[in-house]
Protein backbone atom coordinates (compact mmCIF):
# COMPACT_ATOMS: atom_id res chain seq x y z
CA UNK A 1 0.00 0.00 0.00
CA UNK A 2 1.64 3.99 -0.71
CA UNK A 3 2.13 5.40 1.84
CA UNK A 4 0.34 9.06 1.90
CA UNK A 5 3.14 12.23 1.84
CA UNK A 6 3.52 13.83 5.54
CA UNK A 7 0.95 17.01 5.23
CA UNK A 8 3.08 19.71 7.12
CA UNK A 9 1.85 23.16 8.37
CA UNK A 10 4.00 25.84 9.65
CA UNK A 11 3.71 28.75 12.09
CA UNK A 12 5.19 32.40 11.29
CA UNK A 13 7.61 31.49 13.94
CA UNK A 14 8.66 28.26 13.17
CA UNK A 15 8.80 29.29 9.40
CA UNK A 16 11.14 31.90 10.72
CA UNK A 17 12.89 29.94 12.95
CA UNK A 18 13.64 27.40 9.98
CA UNK A 19 15.10 29.84 7.57
CA UNK A 20 17.47 31.10 9.90
CA UNK A 21 18.87 27.70 10.58
CA UNK A 22 19.08 27.57 6.88
CA UNK A 23 21.02 30.79 6.42
CA UNK A 24 23.51 31.27 9.48
CA UNK A 25 26.70 29.75 8.45
CA UNK A 26 27.21 28.04 11.72
CA UNK A 27 24.72 25.81 11.58
CA UNK A 28 25.16 22.34 11.31
CA UNK A 29 24.85 21.03 7.59
CA UNK A 30 23.10 18.03 8.75
CA UNK A 31 20.38 20.72 10.58
CA UNK A 32 20.62 23.17 7.49
CA UNK A 33 19.01 19.70 5.07
CA UNK A 34 16.69 18.83 7.55
CA UNK A 35 15.25 22.30 7.75
CA UNK A 36 15.18 22.70 3.76
CA UNK A 37 13.05 18.93 3.94
CA UNK A 38 10.60 20.72 6.38
CA UNK A 39 10.48 23.96 4.27
CA UNK A 40 9.64 22.52 0.97
CA UNK A 41 7.51 19.81 2.24
CA UNK A 42 5.30 23.37 4.14
CA UNK A 43 5.25 24.40 0.28
CA UNK A 44 4.17 21.89 -1.09
CA UNK A 45 6.78 20.63 -3.14
CA UNK A 46 6.43 16.68 -3.86
CA UNK A 47 8.70 14.18 -2.14
CA UNK A 48 10.79 13.39 -5.58
CA UNK A 49 11.92 17.31 -5.81
CA UNK A 50 12.50 17.17 -2.38
CA UNK A 51 15.07 14.27 -2.53
CA UNK A 52 16.64 15.62 -5.73
CA UNK A 53 16.95 19.35 -4.34
CA UNK A 54 18.86 17.97 -0.58
CA UNK A 55 20.36 14.97 -2.40
CA UNK A 56 18.84 12.28 0.17
CA UNK A 57 16.64 9.46 0.03
CA UNK A 58 12.94 9.24 0.00
CA UNK A 59 13.20 7.27 3.34
CA UNK A 60 15.42 9.97 4.82
CA UNK A 61 12.65 12.83 3.87
CA UNK A 62 9.99 10.79 5.21
CA UNK A 63 12.02 10.72 8.50
CA UNK A 64 12.78 13.74 9.23
CA UNK A 65 9.02 14.90 7.81
CA UNK A 66 7.55 13.00 10.51
CA UNK A 67 10.53 13.64 13.24
CA UNK A 68 9.29 17.28 12.80
CA UNK A 69 5.30 16.47 13.20
CA UNK A 70 6.33 15.03 16.38
CA UNK A 71 8.85 16.57 18.03
CA UNK A 72 8.77 20.24 16.38
CA UNK A 73 12.21 21.89 15.51
CA UNK A 74 13.79 20.44 18.48
CA UNK A 75 13.76 17.01 16.86
CA UNK A 76 15.53 18.17 13.80
CA UNK A 77 18.40 19.35 16.28
CA UNK A 78 19.56 15.73 17.39
CA UNK A 79 20.14 12.59 16.03
CA UNK A 80 17.65 9.73 17.09
CA UNK A 81 18.79 7.84 20.34
CA UNK A 82 20.63 4.66 18.70
CA UNK A 83 20.46 1.22 20.68
CA UNK A 84 23.04 1.07 23.26
CA UNK A 85 26.07 -1.48 23.48
CA UNK A 86 24.75 -5.36 24.14
CA UNK A 87 24.67 -5.73 27.72
CA UNK A 88 27.51 -7.65 29.75
CA UNK A 89 27.83 -11.44 29.99
CA UNK A 90 26.34 -11.76 33.09
CA UNK A 91 28.47 -13.99 35.68
CA UNK A 92 26.32 -17.42 35.21
CA UNK A 93 26.66 -17.65 31.21
CA UNK A 94 30.30 -17.03 32.33
CA UNK A 95 30.42 -19.64 34.74
CA UNK A 96 28.64 -21.82 32.86
CA UNK A 97 31.42 -21.07 29.74
CA UNK A 98 33.94 -22.34 32.30
CA UNK A 99 32.18 -25.29 34.27
CA UNK A 100 31.82 -26.87 30.65
CA UNK A 101 35.25 -26.75 29.67
CA UNK A 102 37.25 -28.08 32.97
CA UNK A 103 34.51 -30.66 33.65
CA UNK A 104 32.70 -31.90 30.46
CA UNK A 105 33.47 -32.90 26.65
CA UNK A 106 30.95 -32.54 24.27
CA UNK A 107 29.15 -35.28 22.26
CA UNK A 108 30.98 -37.29 20.17
CA UNK A 109 34.08 -35.33 20.58
CA UNK A 110 37.61 -35.12 22.95
CA UNK A 111 37.37 -31.16 23.71
CA UNK A 112 35.62 -28.14 23.31
CA UNK A 113 35.87 -25.47 19.95
CA UNK A 114 34.52 -22.30 20.25
CA UNK A 115 31.49 -22.33 18.27
CA UNK A 116 30.65 -25.96 19.34
CA UNK A 117 30.33 -24.45 23.24
CA UNK A 118 28.54 -21.81 21.62
CA UNK A 119 25.97 -23.77 20.22
CA UNK A 120 24.99 -25.30 24.05
CA UNK A 121 25.74 -22.68 25.71
CA UNK A 122 23.73 -19.99 23.17
CA UNK A 123 26.53 -17.43 23.12
CA UNK A 124 28.25 -16.11 20.09
CA UNK A 125 31.70 -18.00 19.57
CA UNK A 126 33.41 -14.84 20.08
CA UNK A 127 32.15 -14.65 23.87
CA UNK A 128 33.27 -18.20 24.41
CA UNK A 129 36.55 -17.06 23.32
CA UNK A 130 37.17 -13.50 24.88
CA UNK A 131 35.88 -16.16 28.69
CA UNK A 132 38.75 -18.46 27.08
CA UNK A 133 41.14 -15.45 26.93
CA UNK A 134 40.35 -13.95 30.50
CA UNK A 135 40.34 -17.31 32.35
CA UNK A 136 43.62 -18.58 30.41
CA UNK A 137 41.60 -21.71 28.92
CA UNK A 138 42.77 -23.72 25.96
CA UNK A 139 41.07 -26.80 25.49
CA UNK A 140 42.24 -27.04 21.86
CA UNK A 141 45.72 -27.51 22.98
CA UNK A 142 47.12 -30.85 24.84
CA UNK A 143 50.70 -31.61 26.21
CA UNK A 144 52.19 -35.28 26.22
CA UNK A 145 54.68 -36.32 29.31
CA UNK A 146 56.37 -39.21 30.12
CA UNK A 147 56.74 -40.43 33.73
CA UNK A 148 58.47 -43.80 34.37
CA UNK A 149 60.37 -46.09 36.97
CA UNK A 150 63.05 -47.60 35.37
CA UNK A 151 66.39 -46.45 36.50
CA UNK A 152 67.52 -47.11 33.04
CA UNK A 153 64.95 -44.84 31.46
CA UNK A 154 67.43 -41.74 30.60
CA UNK A 155 70.11 -44.18 29.23
CA UNK A 156 67.77 -45.66 26.96
CA UNK A 157 65.81 -42.25 26.07
CA UNK A 158 69.62 -41.29 24.86
CA UNK A 159 70.22 -44.68 23.07
CA UNK A 160 67.11 -44.52 21.29
CA UNK A 161 67.28 -40.52 20.17
CA UNK A 162 70.87 -41.06 19.46
CA UNK A 163 70.11 -43.94 17.28
CA UNK A 164 67.98 -40.89 15.29
CA UNK A 165 70.35 -38.51 15.24
CA UNK A 166 73.28 -40.02 14.38
CA UNK A 167 72.96 -43.45 12.93
CA UNK A 168 75.53 -45.76 11.74
CA UNK A 169 77.04 -45.34 8.43
CA UNK A 170 75.06 -47.11 5.48
CA UNK A 171 72.72 -48.31 8.01
CA UNK A 172 68.46 -48.11 7.77
CA UNK A 173 66.77 -47.26 10.95
CA UNK A 174 63.05 -48.53 11.25
CA UNK A 175 60.25 -47.57 13.86
CA UNK A 176 58.10 -50.58 14.34
CA UNK A 177 55.06 -50.61 16.41
CA UNK A 178 54.75 -53.76 18.50
CA UNK A 179 51.56 -55.41 18.00
CA UNK A 180 49.80 -53.02 15.99
CA UNK A 181 46.15 -54.99 15.55
CA UNK A 182 45.23 -54.49 18.88
CA UNK A 183 43.24 -51.80 19.83
CA UNK A 184 44.67 -48.87 22.12
CA UNK A 185 42.17 -47.81 24.68
CA UNK A 186 43.59 -46.06 27.37
CA UNK A 187 46.68 -44.03 28.07
CA UNK A 188 49.73 -46.03 30.63
CA UNK A 189 49.58 -43.40 33.15
CA UNK A 190 46.62 -40.77 34.06
CA UNK A 191 46.53 -36.87 32.63
CA UNK A 192 45.99 -33.56 34.97
CA UNK A 193 42.90 -31.72 33.76
CA UNK A 194 42.59 -28.59 32.15
CA UNK A 195 42.83 -25.71 34.32
CA UNK A 196 43.71 -22.00 34.50
CA UNK A 197 46.92 -21.30 32.86
CA UNK A 198 47.70 -25.29 31.72
CA UNK A 199 46.52 -27.15 29.13
CA UNK A 200 45.47 -30.53 29.53
CA UNK A 201 48.03 -33.34 29.96
CA UNK A 202 48.30 -36.80 28.78
CA UNK A 203 51.44 -39.19 28.13
CA UNK A 204 53.05 -40.22 25.05
CA UNK A 205 52.14 -43.64 25.01
CA UNK A 206 48.94 -46.13 25.58
CA UNK A 207 48.40 -49.39 27.00
CA UNK A 208 47.04 -51.83 24.19
CA UNK A 209 44.12 -54.43 24.76
CA UNK A 210 44.39 -57.53 23.41
CA UNK A 211 41.39 -58.40 21.60
CA UNK A 212 39.55 -61.71 22.68
CA UNK A 213 40.29 -65.02 21.80
CA UNK A 214 38.47 -66.59 18.57
CA UNK A 215 36.90 -69.61 19.98
CA UNK A 216 37.01 -72.57 17.39
CA UNK A 217 35.17 -75.79 17.11
CA UNK A 218 37.02 -78.65 18.44
CA UNK A 219 36.62 -80.53 15.32
CA UNK A 220 37.10 -79.00 11.71
CA UNK A 221 34.59 -80.95 9.06
CA UNK A 222 37.14 -82.81 6.48
CA UNK A 223 37.31 -81.44 3.12
CA UNK A 224 35.54 -83.91 0.47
Amino acid sequence: MRKTEACIWLSRSDRAALERLVSRRNTPQKVVWRARIVLLSADRVGVMAITRTVGKSKVTVSRWQERYLTKGIAGLRRDATRPGRKPPLTAEAIKQVVDKTLHEKPAAGTHWSSRKLAAVTGLSYTSVQRIWKAHELKPHRVKTFKLSNDKRFVEKVQDIVGLYLDPPDKALVFSVDEKSQIQALDRTQPGLPLKKGRCGTMTHDYKRMAPPPCSLPSTLPLAR
